[in-house]
């Protein structure tokens, strides 16, 4: 029996639940602490036929209207080691962590794997769905297994990393099993060997050096790049980069190229190239323009910012714009890494 109820907010203010910092409501507003009180949840939401959403730290999400449901959010936080070899330690992680403080801690402790993600927003249940990547690294090369329970039954399920079909900003739970099942914790493999991620603009200085540089020192890199590029949270509220960059073929690449000798790009594979979408979006004149209470932020085109009392509409509005606007000089269609609600 547990010794406290599992408390239920009524008609509950999102603003601090986004960090787009919108003022919309929802029905009901439930954190849980542990699984089973995750099952008790969802049996009763259930029973009642109540529309469900579960949130992280809402940092990829743009919620337009008020919730008529119930939104659920893990308050599981726990980080435990599991067992080590030669080359490699193994953590179970509570999908409520903060993703950054799970960060702070493995670079501290000299393991490797999660220095070039740090500082991103949002916890350690949405790092497995989102497979959040940065500056040359995806989560899913230190997930080993994510933990979940179903929706539908209450019943726990381990997918093991394979069959959570990672790609670019992608996996199976925003797609083939969406709102299927929820996240409960994530296991990571990290490196107990330095492995370096270095190819990245301003980290590769740290190659010209000739010296092997820590954890910490990567983090305390990355943690300045991401300062330099985009808002504090507190000062203007954004979900980090609003689009995805765009893998186009080749012949697309190389039609812009003849225009656009200069155009950044990375090689996927022998016939896609990916475009960095911060670059089409500044090609197009929309660094630092507004549009009701809602920008292109003046350092970083990629995020779109809350301005000054942005409304919904305003972002999505300013986010159509911008995709007809690439769409008509390249000829290529911006996909949202940001989910409408």
């Amino acid at each position: 029996m547990r010794d406290m109820p599992i408390t239920i907010h009524h008609h509950y203010s999102l603003r601090e639940h986004n960090t787009f910092g919108m003022d919309v409501k929802a029905k009901q507003f439930i954190s849980y602490k542990t699984v089973d009180e995750l099952v008790e949840v969802l049996a009763a939401l259930r029973d009642c036929g109540e529309r469900i959403l579960h949130i992280g730290g809402g940092s990829n999400l743009l919620f337009t209207r008020d919730f008529d449901g119930t939104i659920l959010h893990s308050d599981i936080k726990f980080i435990e080691e599991m067992y080590r070899d030669d080359q490699h330690i193994f953590f179970r992680v509570g999908a409520g962590v903060v993703w950054d403080d799970f960060c702070a801690q493995m670079a501290r402790d000299d393991y490797y794997g999660t220095e070039n993600l740090s500082y991103i927003p949002g916890e350690v249940g949405a790092s497995a769905i989102q497979n959040i990547g940065a500056y040359g690294v995806e989560v899913e090369s230190i997930i080993h297994e994510v933990e979940t329970v179903a929706v539908a039954t209450g019943q726990p399920r381990v997918f093991q990393v394979k069959e959570c079909e990672y790609g670019y900003r992608d996996s199976i739970f925003k797609h083939r099993l969406k709102g299927e099942y929820i996240v409960t914790a994530v296991v990571y493999k990290l490196s107990l060997i330095p492995v370096f991620h270095l190819d990245y603009g301003p980290l590769r200085e740290f190659n010209s050096r000739g010296v092997k540089p820590s954890a910490q020192a990567i983090r305390d890199a990355v943690i300045d790049i991401r300062r330099s590029k985009l808002p504090e949270p507190s000062e203007k509220g954004s979900a980090g980069s609003f689009f995805k960059n765009p893998v186009v073929p080749v012949e697309v690449y190389q039609h812009i190229a003849a225009s656009y000798a200069d155009v950044p790009h990375y090689v996927v594979d022998d016939r896609h190239i990916k475009i960095p979408a911060a670059w089409l979006i500044e090609q197009c004149g929309w660094k630092g323009k507004r549009h009701g209470g809602a920008a292109v932020y003046d350092k970083q085109p990629l995020i779109l910012v809350n301005e000054c009392q942005a409304t919904p509409g305003d972002i999505m509005e300013l986010a159509s714009l911008i995709q007809q606007s690439v769409f008509n000089k390249f000829h290529i269609q911006l996909e949202p890494e940001v989910n409408y609600i």
